[in-house]
């Protein structure tokens, strides 16, 4: 049985086909990362208006990928939280009209959720009980998940996400939007030791929370000093760059793998999987690999292709459609918490 499922809940456009053995038929993701890049960061009405032009291309790029005609589809899935309300009606719409014009079932997808599942289908094997840790730019968050339909939200951030503190400091030090593949090319050749940023809540274990707007207030007095906020006279040396990324960058890996540390010992449970864009940064997942062999957990982090926003992830929903939750066609969006610009 073919499944497509489409994402929308941000700035990708993405569709795929999956089949109810999770078998990968199709993917297909337009990146918006252009048309944010001159405002540091995405705009929710420059976001929705893209989806509009690129949901019918990618949707039916995704089907004829796979091989297949629309009526072969055995039903239609897509992310209708968390995310931008005008990103996700554009999806939701699309998904809509084409379960109706079908005649096909509806599957409602959790984005977050689905993030940690993209670890299930990228390893081919039960990953469940699992904590899933969940970073990108909009969401810094950890799940105690039971199974496939069992999450449970049990820490996450207080302020700024992993991400969204990745894109504001590559901003200060004049590196590119997105922030995260910036400071992580920036910081190659910087010293990870050259400054000592504070780890934020790091030792206070038993809060399950994240805080990385302090961290960035610390990187701006580095720059400007306390109370300033023009960065236009700050000049930098390539060195000078470098070391402030990787000293960053640093940082919040030590929160990430800290805090979920602790969780794992909390809940006694032996498996991590962990998604989101900040999952692809090669820093990160080195530190994490150490630590699962350190403190003897199995470790599933998605590939990097399957960490940013993409529609493979939505396989979740065959675990949902043989569970009998399907939407009637009245379903609607709910935002929930997503940063932008």
């Amino acid at each position: 049985m073919y499944f497509l499922t489409i994402e929308s809940s941000c700035d990708e456009t993405a569709a795929a086909v999956v089949t109810d053995s999770l078998d990968v038929c199709s993917s297909v993701v337009a990146s918006q990362d252009d048309l944010h890049r001159r405002f540091g960061g995405v705009v929710p009405e420059v976001a929705s208006r893209a989806h509009l032009e690129q949901i019918v291309p990618v949707i039916d790029e995704a089907v004829r990928r796979a091989g297949i005609t629309l009526n072969q589809l055995g039903a239609i899935a897509v992310v209708n939280t968390p995310g931008l309300a005008g990103s996700l009606l554009v999806g939701l719409t699309a998904a809509k009209a084409l379960a109706l014009a079908l005649g096909k079932p509806l599957v409602a997808i959790n984005h977050l959720q689905a993030h940690i599942y993209a670890c299930r289908v990228a390893f081919g094997g039960d990953v469940f009980p699992c904590v899933g840790l969940i970073v990108s730019g909009g969401h810094t968050s950890i799940y105690s998940c039971r199974s496939p339909l069992e999450f449970n939200a049990i820490g996450g951030t207080i302020d700024d996400a992993a991400g969204e503190a990745f894109d504001k400091v590559a901003a200060m030090l004049g590196l590119p939007y997105p922030g995260g593949p910036s400071i992580q090319k920036a910081a190659v050749n910087g010293n990870r030791n050259a400054i000592q940023f504070p780890r934020p809540l790091l030792d206070e274990p038993s809060r399950l929370q994240f805080s990385f707007s302090g961290l960035k207030t610390a990187v701006r007095y580095k720059l400007v000093g306390p109370g300033k906020t023009d960065f236009s006279q700050v000049t930098l040396t390539e060195k000078e760059r470098a070391d402030i990324a990787a000293s960053f960058q640093e940082a919040v890996i030590d929160c990430l793998v800290g805090k979920v540390i602790h969780t794992l010992r909390v809940l006694r449970m032996k498996t991590l999987c962990v998604g989101g864009g900040v999952a692809a940064n090669s820093r990160f997942r080195e530190k994490m690999e150490a630590a699962a062999q350190q403190n003897n957990f199995k470790l599933y982090i998605a590939p990097p292709k399957l960490c940013t926003d993409n529609a493979v992830m939505g396989a979740i929903a065959v675990e949902r459609f043989k569970a009998g939750l399907v939407e009637e066609l009245d379903l609607d969006i709910s935002a929930g918490l997503v940063r932008g610009a």
